[in-house]
C-alpha cells in the first residue's frame, strides 16, 4: 500500500472515519492511491435524448473509478427507434467499441460521431470534473447552456441601459421640440392677432408702446409708387436715437423716435448713421434712395439724408421707415414659417427684385435698372403683413445706359477713395 494513503488511513482521525464510513466508501479508501475521477455509472438506459444540442442523461448513480487511468465515458446508440445511453469509467489507454478515447483530457463531455455498424453511435470521455459525463454536448457551437445563459445575461444588461438612455435622450428632444414649436405658435398666433384679415396688414391706427407710430410704407396702395416721399427740407428732421437694431460693413442702424412738432406724439423709424470715413457708401445710397422711381411697397421707404455735426465729428445719416420684425435671417431663426408665409415671403422678395432690375415702374414709366449685387437675408427686412422689402444699397449699381465695359468692370468692389478727393468734390 502507497505509503502516504497508509499513513492518512492510520492516523487517528483517518482511523476514525474508516470506521464510520460505508462498506463503498471503505472500499475505495482501501485503495493503494486515492481516486480520482468521480463518473456517473450506469447499464445502457433508454433515454429521450437526440443528437443536437445538450442532454442531460437520468442516470442517478455515480461511482468513483477504481485505477487512476480510468476516464469517465458516455455513449449515445440509436438503432431502429431505441435510443440508449451508457455511463461508465474505462482505461484511457484501451479500445472500447472499437475506438480509442482520444478526448479523455477533456472537463466536458463533447459527443464524437464514431463508425459502429447498424447504428447511429456517439461517444466521449472526460477527467478532471465530477461527473463531467452526466452532461453529453452534441454540438459544441451551442455551448453549454448555462454558457448561452450567462451570455444572454450580458447581452441584456449591456444593451437595456443603453436603450433606456437612448429613449430618454430621443423623449427630451422630442419634448424640447414640441415645446418650442409651441411657445412659436403662441408667439405666431398672438401676432396674428393685431392682423387684419386677407393679407393680414398692420392696422393703420395701431400704436406701440409710448404711443409710436411704426411708419410702415405698407399701407399705401401701388398707385403710391409712382409718387416720391423723399424729403427736401433743409431743417434736420427732430430725431431721438432709442437703440441699434443693426451694424454692417459701413454703418450702424438705430431706432429712433421722428417727434411731432405740436404733440407727445412720435412716429418710430429708422436712422442709419455713416462715420465720416464712409461717405462714399452714404452718397452711393443716398443717390440710389434718390431714384424717383425707385419707390416699390417691396423696397425700403426713404424718407431723407441728412449730414450731422455730432461731438463724434461730422455724421451722414439715411432716414427710412422702421419694421420692428427685423431682416428676413432673425425673422427665419426665431419663427416656424408655414406654407402660406413662405408664398407671402417668397413672392414679395421676387417682386421686389423684378421692381430694381426693372426698365419701367408699375405706372408705366421708364426707369434705370438697379443690380443690389449684396442680396441676402440679412439685407431684406420683413415687414408686419409678412411680405419682404429689400434694403442696403450701399454697393449697388445704376445699369445707365451710358456705363462703359470699363465701368461695369470696376464696379465690383466697394470705392476706396482718400479724404482728400472726396472733400474736393463737394
Amino acid at each position: 500500500m502507497d505509503s502516504f494513503w497508509v499513513f492518512t488511513l492510520f492516523t487517528a482521525s483517518g482511523f476514525s472515519d474508516f470506521l464510520q464510513a460505508s462498506a463503498q466508501e471503505k472500499k475505495f479508501m482501501m485503495l493503494p492511491y486515492p481516486p480520482v475521477n468521480l463518473c456517473r455509472f450506469c447499464d445502457i438506459e433508454l433515454t429521450d435524448c437526440t443528437d443536437s444540442g445538450v442532454c442531460v442523461v437520468n442516470c442517478s448513480i455515480n461511482s468513483f473509478c477504481e485505477k487512476k487511468e480510468e476516464v469517465c465515458v458516455s455513449i449515445w446508440r440509436k438503432q431502429d427507434t431505441n435510443v440508449t445511453i451508457e455511463t461508465l469509467c474505462h482505461h484511457r489507454d484501451i479500445r472500447l467499441y472499437g475506438h480509442l478515447l482520444d478526448d479523455y483530457n477533456n472537463t466536458e463531455c463533447k459527443m464524437k460521431e464514431k463508425k459502429v455498424p447498424g447504428s447511429l453511435f456517439y461517444m466521449c470521455s472526460c477527467s478532471s470534473e465530477d461527473e463531467c459525463n452526466r452532461r453529453l454536448i452534441f454540438n459544441d457551437d451551442f455551448g453549454p447552456e448555462w454558457d448561452r445563459q450567462v451570455i444572454l445575461e450580458v447581452v441584456l444588461v449591456t444593451l437595456v441601459p443603453l436603450l433606456i438612455v437612448a429613449t430618454v435622450v430621443i423623449l427630451a428632444f422630442y419634448w424640447y421640440r414640441v415645446q418650442r414649436r409651441r411657445k412659436l405658435n403662441k408667439e405666431w398666433t398672438k401676432d396674428q392677432k393685431v392682423r387684419k384679415p386677407g393679407r393680414r396688414r398692420r392696422p393703420p391706427n395701431e400704436r406701440s408702446e409710448g404711443s409710436a407710430m411704426h411708419l410702415d410704407d405698407d399701407q399705401s396702395d401701388i398707385s403710391s409708387t409712382c409718387a416720391n416721399n423723399i424729403n427736401h427740407n433743409t431743417e434736420l428732421l427732430p430725431l431721438e436715437l432709442d437703440t441699434v437694431v443693426g451694424k454692417g460693413r459701413f454703418a450702424e442702424v438705430y431706432k429712433a423716435k421722428l417727434r411731432q412738432s405740436t404733440s407727445e406724439q412720435f412716429e418710430t423709424v429708422a436712422a442709419k448713421i455713416f462715420h465720416f470715413d464712409e461717405y462714399i457708401s452714404w452718397k452711393n445710397e443716398k443717390e440710389i434712395f434718390s431714384d424717383v422711381n425707385l419707390k416699390h411697397e417691396n423696397v425700403l421707404q426713404f424718407l431723407t439724408a441728412e449730414e450731422r455735426e455730432t461731438e463724434m465729428g461730422k455724421q451722414y445719416w439715411l432716414i427710412t421707415a422702421y419694421h420692428p420684425q427685423g431682416n428676413l435671417q432673425d425673422y427665419l431663426t426665431g419663427h416656424v414659417v408655414n406654407w402660406e408665409d413662405m408664398c407671402l415671403l417668397g413672392g414679395s422678395l421676387a417682386r421686389g427684385i423684378a421692381h430694381l432690375h426693372s426698365e419701367y415702374t408699375p405706372c408705366g414709366r421708364p426707369k434705370i435698372p438697379i443690380a443690389h449685387r449684396d442680396l441676402k437675408s440679412s439685407n431684406i427686412l420683413v415687414k408686419n403683413d409678412l411680405t419682404c422689402c429689400l434694403c442696403d444699397f450701399g454697393l449697388s449699381l445704376r445699369l445707365e445706359s451710358s456705363l462703359s465695359v470699363d465701368d461695369l468692370a470696376n464696379s465690383g468692389q466697394v470705392s476706396v477713395k482718400s479724404s482728400n478727393i472726396w472733400i474736393d468734390n463737394q
